[in-house]
């Protein structure tokens, strides 16, 4: 019988809908976001636990990362080898982690944003706290196991985790519409956090902050923003800044130099080499020039950075200014967001100690149930065996009587005698009085016959006596919840004395930064610009001593004050500006910066029809001509702009800016076309307008042809031009009106 295939007509737009939620819980829940419970996330959960079930334990030799990656890639994380790996090496950098779980043997990673060896050249194995905080007793049922992607396999939902390594650790995650950002914290301040709220559940953030003075970076640094900690950890988002270390220290000759030994936590990274660069531009630039040398002098000991600094600079405004300017001073931004009940939430500081109190009260009390049971049974069976001690003859009796093992099982546990020979009435009597359980039963019929020697049966008695004192200490844990948290915090003290350490970052209220830029002196300067674009500045005496060779070597030579800035129109319409300081001052054989390194400026996209300073501009008139032949006038003061790229004209379709000229006594313009077309008349019939304006008609072009050069000429003056080997007299064709058609000259 043919089964009919089930079509299902529903609305296209829900189906994506429900579709996507599905796939942004799923990010959220199972691969972006830490578990308020154990801080971690699950490819960190299913990573730790693999190399405990593998047995990679601290006091075991290491073993291949790939062997580690391969193994919970295939049982517990089908999510890429890479994912796995990188999660790998951040469990083991120092830098990035408070509390570092995983012990890297190998090259996993610098400071300085190296990356971590393939993982076939790496080995790694558990710290010691990891298996004695986050690993420990996963054997007495204290977490639930649930079923891996392919349920061939267990893994525990959550790590058994006895400390609070969300706030020891923190957190970074992208998730779909949410991130989490959580910085590291001091692991002895936050235990003795977590003692503070359990005295006193009522305690507010304010009180627990007197114990957790803030986050505690393992790159070190000082935070300045010591007032904004409380509204941040009572809301769980805010913004934290970090500043870098910085020592004076005395140099040969009465120098000083600036040495950075710690970095803000966010600096990590390839940000050491943009630090680098920001302070090399600052250089450069002539923003500061107390700068005289900067070394990056790290190494394994830790970070050294040294600027060389010129005799007699401020000190003080120069460490103001880079962390103005630099990533000397960063933002690490707060969004203390974890799962917590199955659903993502952000949280402050006290609900995220509150939750991890909860879980070491649900592992505790898990544990010792598991423990107690133990216990009992132990109990059951050592009392069997202390009973079948005193009648120990009767049991070797039963036993001999006995045709199989069943018969005489069911003689202990029941007073079964049928079937079983007795030397005497009273023997058969006595044995069937007897009721031993199945357990203490199983354990008599076990009993090795060395037992029955005396110290063997003292031993017993005595094992017996501390397994009732265990059943008592569990049952009194069990039954006290102030019992429960005095082991709870028996077992933190420890934890704080063996793996705690000193606060690596301060936290105060600093002053914000304040940075008195010096004013620049105003000198009259000269700027060379080659037909490559390479501009440079250099004085007025220079430019004079070598005025021939820069004439003749530079497209332009602008004379204006080094405070100045230059404007260059393209062939696109665009205006774009460069502060005459952002180009190099110096000697003249020097090659200078490309134009389009220190401007809006892009060589291989638009043309450089005319480049001059903005203070020149300002009064004059200039003269806008379009391939299209619309022609306009323009006040040079409209491109004073603060925009470094403005329009700087209006183009019809499919037009293109053939020149831009300066219009100073100049009486007639000259139009050429592509064909030869010339046309001369009075530069006074071209009206001025606003940049913004297209213009009006020049020359009425034929089809196909276009404007291609625009000659300005005085009133007396004599110019020729060569075109197709004919000279032409621009100065003696006849004046005309503008929108003619002029006339053919080629």
């Amino acid at each position: 019988m043919e089964q009919k295939e089930g079509i299902i007509r529903t609305e296209y737009s829900e189906i994506m809908q429900k579709s996507y939620i599905n796939y942004a819980m799923s990010v959220i829940i199972a691969r972006a976001l830490p578990d308020v419970r154990d801080g971690l996330k699950p490819v960190q959960r299913r990573t730790l636990y693999d190399m405990y079930e593998l047995g990679i334990r601290y006091d075991k030799p290491y073993r291949k990362c790939a062997r580690i990656v391969g193994d919970t890639m295939g049982k517990y994380h089908p999510h890429g080898d890479s994912s796995i790996y990188d999660a790998l090496v951040v469990m083991a950098q120092e830098f990035k982690k408070g509390l570092p779980l995983v012990d890297g043997h190998g090259n996993f990673g610098s400071i300085e944003g190296d990356g971590a060896a393939a993982m076939r050249y790496t080995e790694a194995r558990l710290k010691k706290i990891t298996q004695e905080a986050y690993l420990a007793d996963l054997d007495k049922d204290v977490v639930d196991f649930v079923p891996n992607f392919d349920e061939t396999e267990k893994e525990p939902a959550v790590l058994p985790v006895r400390v609070p390594n969300l706030l020891i650790n923190g957190a970074e995650g992208i998730a779909v519409g949410m991130a989490t950002s959580i910085p590291p914290h001091n692991l002895s301040e936050v235990i003795e956090g977590v003692k503070a709220y359990m005295k006193n559940p009522d305690i507010t953030t304010e009180e627990l902050l007197h114990y957790i003075q803030g986050p505690d970076f393992p790159t070190g640094g000082i935070v300045v923003n010591k007032d904004d900690l409380l509204a941040i950890y009572e809301s769980g988002v805010g913004k934290i800044k970090v500043r870098g270390k910085v020592e004076v220290e005395k140099a040969k000759g009465g120098k000083e130099r600036l040495v950075i030994t710690e970095i803000p936590y966010p600096m990590i990274g390839a940000n050491i080499g943009k630090f680098l660069n920001d302070v090399y531009a600052l250089v450069e630039s002539k923003k500061t020039t107390d700068i005289v040398d900067i070394s990056n002098q790290s190494s394994k000991e830790g970070i050294r950075i040294v600027l060389e600094l010129r005799k007699g600079c401020d000190t003080q405004n120069l460490c103001n200014m880079l962390y103005k300017k630099t990533r000397l001073e960063d933002t690490f931004g707060v969004n203390m967001l974890a799962v917590a009940d199955g659903r993502p939430e952000t949280m402050g500081i006290v609900p995220i100690i509150r939750h991890h109190v909860n879980f070491q009260y649900e592992l505790a009390t898990r544990k010792y149930r598991t423990l107690l049971a133990k216990e009992l049974e132990k109990k059951e069976i050592q009392e069997g065996l202390i009973k079948a001690c005193d009648v120990i003859d009767l049991i070797i009796e039963i036993l001999r009587g006995s045709k199989n093992i069943k018969q005489a099982k069911a003689c202990l546990v029941s007073g079964e005698t049928a079937g079983i020979r007795f030397k005497t009435k009273q023997s058969e009597k006595t044995a069937a009085k007897l009721r031993f359980s199945e357990r203490q039963a199983a354990a008599i019929l076990e009993m090795r016959l060395y037992k029955l020697i005396g110290l063997e049966i003292e031993a017993l008695m005595k094992e017996h006596e501390e397994t009732l004192k265990r059943i008592a200490e569990y049952e009194e844990i069990l039954g006290s919840k102030s019992a429960m948290a005095k082991v709870i915090i028996r077992q933190l003290d420890q934890f704080r004395k063996e793996y705690g350490w000193e606060r690596r970052t301060v936290i105060e209220n600093a002053a914000e930064a304040v940075y008195e830029e010096k004013q620049q002196e105003e000198i009259a300067v000269v700027v060379l610009t080659d037909r490559f674009g390479y501009a440079k500045a250099v004085d007025v005496p220079t430019y004079e001593r070598n005025r021939e060779a820069a004439d003749a070597e530079s497209k332009y030579q602008i004379h204006c004050q080094s405070t100045d800035r230059l404007c260059i129109f393209t062939d696109r319409g665009q205006q774009h500006l460069v502060k005459v300081r952002d180009l190099p001052f110096g000697k003249f054989r020097d090659k200078g910066n490309p134009l389009d390194n220190i401007s809006n400026y892009n060589s291989s996209e638009e043309q450089m029809l005319f480049m001059d300073s903005v203070e020149a501009l300002k009064g004059r008139k200039l003269l806008f001509a379009a391939s299209g032949g619309m022609l306009k006038l323009v006040d040079g003061g409209e491109f004073d702009v603060s925009k470094r790229t403005t329009a700087a004209t209006k183009l019809n379709q499919g037009d293109g800016l053939i020149a831009v000229v300066r219009t100073e006594e100049k009486e007639t313009v000259v139009l050429r076309t592509q064909k030869g077309m010339f046309l001369r008349f009075p530069l006074a019939e071209i009206p001025e307008k606003k940049k913004g304006a297209v213009g009006v008609r020049g020359i009425k072009l034929a089809d196909g042809d276009a404007v291609e050069e625009v000659y300005l000429l005085g009133e007396k003056e004599e110019r020729t031009v060569k075109l197709q080997e004919k000279e032409i007299a621009l100065h003696r064709l006849r004046i005309g009106g503008r929108d003619a058609k002029g006339v053919k000259k080629v």
